[in-house]
């Protein structure tokens, strides 16, 4: 009797292992099944590119205003996503963790219309050495109507060859080392963001939004500005905003 119960024990320990197991895999094989963001027709498609120590501000502040092109009539609207090295969450500066939704080293990317560059903390150094992302950054630029920074992110743009013959700013305090980094660039102080041709850099920070203001302004007119500044309580008016348009 006591053999029979051993038994019985044994298999039930065995089956509710496998079980474990059966269900463990079904578990990773849902987590390897990537959900892509749906990209709606006749939108610009607008990319975010992001890497761990990305500065909150210089990401979420221009994905605010263009995310919000989306409720306004009558427009070309934008379609927002992120894209990274990775599939793994990313970690920014201040600890806020994100999930990429592309992964520009594997996966089929969109037409990328517009590109964003959002500062990161080694945008300064390391990042400067990533030639895997200095090349995406290149190849996006081949087709992408406008290619945007903010703070540091100008480094990336300088660094992939953008910046040639252009004018740009970048982090009020970094403009000397940028200047010495990539002494055969016009980078200016004095202004919060540089329009020249399809690159627009920006100073960063909190004023990001100016810079992605502008840019809305610039497709789609003052009064929509406005009305995209309205509804984050921004008072806009690009004229009282120090910033350099070369034509």
């Amino acid at each position: 009797m006591k053999k029979v119960l051993l038994f019985i024990l044994v298999s039930i320990i065995a089956c509710q292992s496998k079980k474990v197991e059966s269900n463990e895999i079904v578990l990773k094989k849902v987590q390897q099944e990537k959900t892509f963001p749906k990209l709606e027709k006749d939108r610009y498609n607008v990319a975010f590119l992001i890497m761990d120590g990305t500065f909150n501000t210089e990401l979420t502040a221009p994905f605010d205003i263009f995310q919000h092109t989306i409720f306004r009539e009558n427009i070309k609207a934008m379609n927002v996503f992120t894209v990274a090295n990775t599939d793994k969450p990313i970690t920014t500066f201040e600890g806020m963790r994100i999930l990429p939704d592309f992964n520009y080293l594997k996966d089929s990317l969109p037409k990328i219309d517009i590109l964003v560059v959002p500062s990161a903390e080694h945008h300064l150094d390391t990042d400067l050495e990533d030639t895997a992302m200095i090349n995406f950054v290149k190849r996006v630029d081949t087709d992408a109507l406008y290619i945007t920074s903010h703070c540091d992110g100008a480094f990336v743009l300088a660094k992939a060859g953008l910046l040639k013959d252009k004018v740009s700013t970048t982090f009020p305090s970094d403009i000397d080392k940028m200047r010495a980094t990539f002494p055969n660039l016009d980078i200016r102080k004095e202004v919060l963001f540089v329009h020249d041709g399809k690159y627009i850099t920006s100073a960063g920070g909190a004023k990001s939004f100016e810079a992605a203001l502008y840019l809305c302004e610039f497709l789609y007119g003052k009064e929509v500005a406005k009305s995209l500044a309205g509804g984050l309580v921004i008072d806009w008016n690009v004229d009282k905003v120090p910033h350099l348009i070369v034509e």
